[in-house]
C-alpha cells in the first residue's frame, strides 16, 4: 500500500499553476495562454484481518478541469483575459440561485407581516 501511496504522490507533486495555466497556443497568428480551474483528489485506506474478514485496501480518485478562458494580447497590444461564457454561466449559477433565494425570502417575510 505504501508503494502505491508513493507513486500517487510522484506522479502528482508537479501538479499545481503548470496545470492551470496551459502552454502558449497559436491561433489565426494570435499567441493565447488557456486557463483552468483545476481540482482533483485521491486517497486510501487499509485495514487488517480480523476474525470475521480477511485484510483489505484500497483506494481511487479523481478530479476535473473547468476551462476558464484566455489570456490575449489586445488590438492595442495589452494582455487581456478573455473569459469562457460558459464558465462564467457556470459561476454566476450558484450566485443567481442565492438571489433568488434571498429575494423569495424577503417577499415571504413581506407577505406575513402584511406588507407589500
Amino acid at each position: 500500500m505504501a508503494e502505491a501511496f508513493s507513486s500517487l504522490v510522484d506522479a502528482f507533486k508537479n501538479v499545481g499553476v503548470s496545470r492551470a495555466y496551459g502552454a502558449p497556443v497559436q491561433l489565426d497568428g494570435e499567441e493565447l495562454i488557456p486557463v483552468a480551474l483545476v481540482s482533483f483528489g485521491f486517497g486510501g485506506g487499509s485495514a487488517p484481518a480480523s476474525e470475521d474478514a480477511p485484510a483489505g485496501s484500497g483506494g481511487g480518485g479523481g478530479g476535473f478541469v473547468l476551462p476558464l478562458g484566455v489570456y490575449a494580447r489586445s488590438r492595442g497590444g495589452r494582455v487581456v483575459f478573455r473569459p469562457n461564457p460558459v464558465a462564467v454561466l457556470l459561476g454566476l449559477a450558484p450566485v443567481v440561485c442565492a438571489v433568488g433565494l434571498m429575494l423569495r425570502a424577503v417577499s415571504l417575510r413581506g407577505l406575513l407581516h402584511g406588507r407589500r
